[in-house]
């Protein structure tokens, strides 16, 4: 039983790795035309997750997820021709984020399978639980 509470556990840290991923991205789309108030343009945000591997463990398949942070990304701003905007620079171009639409969406769709990955993993382990105790009846 000790392993399914295991499957229950690492099913539930791929969900909630998820869902920071998810939220990270809304911000992310967002901010897609923001500035900080230093006049600085807004700056796509990351997560970085971690397998935490234990060699016990390991053996078993048994590796959840965490997530280790959130930071700001370093790809350029993107640059725009509008020599009529106030932010412009000298040649004209304004820094806008680097916050790409495509790239999110596709980040949003790959993060929503994940999840639905780890549930279907969670509901198929539940699933199991609920027999291995019908069978003991």
């Amino acid at each position: 039983m000790n392993d399914l509470f295991r499957a229950f556990s690492i099913s539930a840290s791929g969900m909630y790795a998820q869902r920071v991923r998810m939220n990270v991205i809304a911000s992310n789309l967002a901010n897609y035309e923001s500035y900080r108030a230093n006049g600085e343009p807004f700056r796509k945000l990351e997560v970085v997750f971690q397998a935490l591997e234990d060699p016990k463990n390991l053996s078993k398949g048994e590796v959840p997820v965490r997530v280790v942070e959130i930071r700001e990304s370093n790809e350029p701003f993107r640059l725009v021709y509008d020599p009529t905007n106030p932010r412009a620079n000298q040649e004209g171009y304004v820094q806008k984020p680097n916050v790409e639409l495509v790239k999110e969406m596709v980040d949003m769709i790959t993060a929503v399978r994940s999840y639905e990955a780890n549930l279907n993993a969670f509901s198929a382990t539940k699933e199991i639980a609920q027999r291995t105790l019908e069978l003991w009846r």
